[in-house]
């Protein structure tokens, strides 16, 4: 694994993109300009956090109606197990590409 501008071996790196998303995420696209690897994750991560507070938000307001409260513990789930599929294949050093969100990561770190 290659080191990062931060220090960090790429895989971990790819990881700690994941890990307070999209804060730590942020933190990392700046810090971090030449491994393409870690900006990817780290472009994902943001995409992936900003799309799952939304969807959180939306969850919670919807609170009073029965949806709502079906729809926060399902969302909450599926947040919780992307989130660790992310980082493990980041830790196994994959550039793994989520649909959509993935192909617009990708897009934005070669500009």
């Amino acid at each position: 694994m290659a080191k990062t501008e931060i220090g960090l071996d790429e895989n971990i790196a790819a990881v700690v993109a994941y890990l307070i998303m999209p804060l730590s995420s942020i933190v990392l696209l700046v810090m971090e300009k030449n491994n393409n690897f870690v900006k990817f994750h780290a472009m994902q991560a943001t995409i992936v956090g900003i799309i799952l507070f939304v969807a959180m938000t939306i969850s919670s307001m919807l609170v009073f109606v029965l949806i709502g409260l079906l729809l926060m513990p399902i969302v909450g789930l599926v947040g919780l197990v992307l989130w660790l599929l992310l980082m493990f294949k980041a830790y196994k050093g994959e550039m793994y590409k989520l649909p959509v969100i993935g192909d617009i990561a990708e897009k934005q770190i070669k500009k």
